[in-house]
C-alpha cells in the first residue's frame, strides 16, 4: 500500500483550533490516507464483481444452473451485506473506524481466498456441495464488505475540512467504477491463464496484505477534528425519526422504487453479461472482459458524470431535471440493450451494450441527490442507509436470481419442445456435458445460449419501468426538497 508519508506529523497537528481550515495531519499524509481508502474501495468492488466475471468456469466446474448462480451473486451476498451494513454504520459513529475497516477487509479477503478452495465436503456424514460452500463464502464476503464505506466516509470527514470534503468524497467514490474495471482487467486474464480458483486466491491473499498495511499506516483521527470550532453536531437520529420524516416525502419513495428497479436490471445484466458473450459469441474469458466489459464499464462511468453535470447546468431553468434526465436515459437504453443482446455480430453487440450502459446509469446521480436532498442534516445519513438497504436487498439481491431462473425456465421449455424433457440443465455443464451424446451436446450449447439471451432481452425491456417512477417523482420533488 506504500509508505506512511507524514505519519509522524499526523500525531502532532499544528493547532487543534485550526482543524476546520487545515484538516488532520499534514497535506501529504491526508493524501496518503485518501488514496489508501480509495484503494480499499477498489478492492471492495473488485472482490464483489469477480464472481460474475468467472461465471462460466464456475458454473461448469460446480455444475450449477444459471438460477443457482444467480443466488450466489444475488441474495447470497446482498442479504447479509444489507442487514449487517446498518449496525456497522451505526457502530462507526462511536467505534474505532480504522479497526472496523481492518477487520472487515481481512474478513472479506479471507472469504474471497476461501472461495477459490471450495469443493464438496463431508461433515458428520452430511455431504455439503461445492455450491453451498461457495454460497457460505459469498455470505462472508457480504458481511465483510458491509464495513467498508460507512467508516471510510466518516474518516474522510475528519481528515478533510468542510471546504475540501466534497472533492475528497468524490475522489473516494471513484472506487466503484475503478473496482469494476479492475475486476475485469485482472480477474478475466488471470482466470483464463491460471483458472478461476487461482484468481480468487490471489486477490484474496492480496487483500489480507492490504488489511495489515492499512492498520499499520492509517491513523484513527479524532472524531469531529475538522469541524468548525463550536460547531453543534446534531443528535444522531433514530430509525424512527428518519422514517417519520421520510413518511411525508413521496418523491423519496418514488425515487427509491425507480432506483431499486434499475439496479434490479443492472445487477442482473452485469452478473450474466460475461456468460452471454462466451455462450453466444464464442469469445474467451479474457476477450469478454477486456473487449466488452471494460468499455461498457467506462461508458457507464461517463454516463453518471454527464447526467449530474447536465442537471447542474440546466437546474435554474429546469429544477426537476435531476429526475427526468435519468427517466429519459432509462427508456432510451432499452433499444440499445435489445440490439446488444440480439445482434449476431459481436461488434454490433459491443456497440449496443456500451451505449445502453452509458445512457442508463444517470439514475445514480438522481439516487443520491434526491435521497439526501429531501431530508435535513440530522436524518441524512440514516435516510441514505435506508435507501441503500432497499436497493441492495431488492435490487442486488433479486436481479441476478431473476435472470438466472428465467433462463432456467427457457431452457426447460426448449428441452421439452426438442425431445430432451429428461435432460437436467446441470448435465450441460463442464465434465458432465462431455459424457453426453454429440446430438445432446449440440442441443445443450444452443439451448444454453438462447435461454440466457432471452432472459437478458426480457430484463432489458424492464428498464422502462423505473423511468415511470422517476417521472412520477417530479410532481412532489420541489415540495419535498429541504435545500434548493
Amino acid at each position: 500500500m506504500g509508505t506512511q508519508t507524514g505519519a509522524i506529523s499526523a500525531d502532532t497537528p499544528a493547532s487543534d483550533s485550526q482543524g476546520h481550515l487545515t484538516g488532520y495531519g499534514t497535506k501529504a499524509y491526508r493524501s496518503y490516507v485518501l488514496n489508501a481508502l480509495l484503494f480499499v474501495y477498489i478492492l471492495n468492488f473488485l472482490d464483489r464483481g469477480l464472481l460474475g466475471i468467472v461465471s462460466e468456469p464456475v458454473m461448469n466446474e460446480l455444475q450449477i444452473t444459471d438460477g443457482d448462480f444467480g443466488l450466489l451473486t444475488g441474495i447470497g451476498f446482498a442479504l447479509f451485506y444489507s442487514i449487517v451494513g446498518i449496525p456497522l454504520a451505526r457502530y462507526a459513529e462511536v467505534g474505532n473506524r480504522t479497526w472496523i475497516m481492518t477487520i472487515c477487509i481481512a474478513l472479506w479477503s479471507a472469504a474471497t481466498a476461501l472461495s477459490g478452495m471450495v469443493g464438496q465436503v463431508e461433515i458428520g456424514g452430511v455431504v455439503i456441495s461445492g455450491f453451498v460452500m461457495l454460497l457460505l463464502c459469498r455470505v462472508l464476503v457480504g458481511v465483510g464488505e458491509a464495513g467498508c464505506t460507512p467508516p471510510a466516509n466518516s474518516i474522510i470527514a475528519d481528515y478533510y475540512p468542510p471546504k475540501r470534503r466534497s472533492t475528497a468524497l468524490g475522489y473516494y467514490a471513484m472506487g466503484v467504477t475503478a473496482g469494476t474495471l479492475s475486476a475485469n482487467l485482472i480477474g478475466g486474464p488471470v482466470a483464463d491463464a491460471f483458472g478461476w480458483r487461482t484468481a480468487f486466491m490471489l486477490i484474496g491473499v492480496a487483500g489480507i496484505v492490504v488489511a495489515i498495511a492499512f492498520r499499520l499506516t492509517v491513523k484513527e483521527p479524532p472524531r469531529g477534528y475538522s469541524d468548525p470550532p463550536g460547531a453543534v453536531r446534531p443528535a444522531k437520529a433514530s430509525f424512527g425519526d428518519a422514517l417519520k420524516e421520510l413518511s411525508s416525502k413521496r418523491s423519496f419513495w418514488l425515487m427509491a422504487a425507480g432506483a431499486t428497479l434499475a439496479s434490479f436490471c443492472g445487477y442482473g445484466i452485469t452478473t450474466f453479461q460475461t456468460s452471454f458473450l462466451i455462450r453466444t459469441h464464442g469469445v474467451t474469458l479474457t476477450e469478454a472482459t477486456l473487449l466488452f466489459n471494460v468499455p461498457s464499464a467506462f461508458a457507464a462511468s461517463v454516463g453518471v458524470v454527464m447526467t449530474g453535470w447536465m442537471a447542474e447546468k440546466i437546474v435554474k431553468r429546469h429544477p426537476n431535471a435531476i429526475a427526468w434526465l435519468p427517466a429519459i436515459g432509462l427508456v432510451a437504453c432499452v433499444p440499445f440493450y435489445l440490439l446488444g443482446f440480439s445482434a449476431e455480430n459481436k461488434w454490433i453487440a459491443l456497440f449496443g451494450i456500451c451505449m445502453g450502459a452509458g445512457i442508463k446509469y444517470g439514475y445514480l446521480a438522481a439516487q443520491y441527490t434526491i435521497g439526501q436532498g429531501v431530508v435535513g442534516a440530522r436524518t441524512r445519513a440514516t435516510a441514505t442507509a435506508i435507501l441503500l438497504f432497499i436497493i441492495n436487498l431488492l435490487g442486488y439481491g433479486a436481479g441476478p436470481p431473476f435472470i438466472g431462473y428465467v433462463s432456467d425456465i427457457f431452457f426447460t421449455m426448449s428441452a421439452n419442445a426438442e425431445g430432451f424433457a429428461d435432460l437436467a440443465r446441470a448435465s450441460c455443464k463442464g465434465a458432465a456435458l462431455q459424457a453426453l451424446p454429440e446430438a445432446t451436446q449440440a442441443f445443450c450449447r444452443a439451448a444454453e445460449a438462447k435461454a440466457l439471451q432471452n432472459s437478458l432481452l426480457i430484463t432489458s425491456v424492464l428498464y422502462a419501468l423505473p423511468a415511470v417512477f422517476f417521472m412520477l417523482c417530479i410532481k412532489t420533488l420541489q415540495k419535498d426538497l429541504v435545500a434548493k
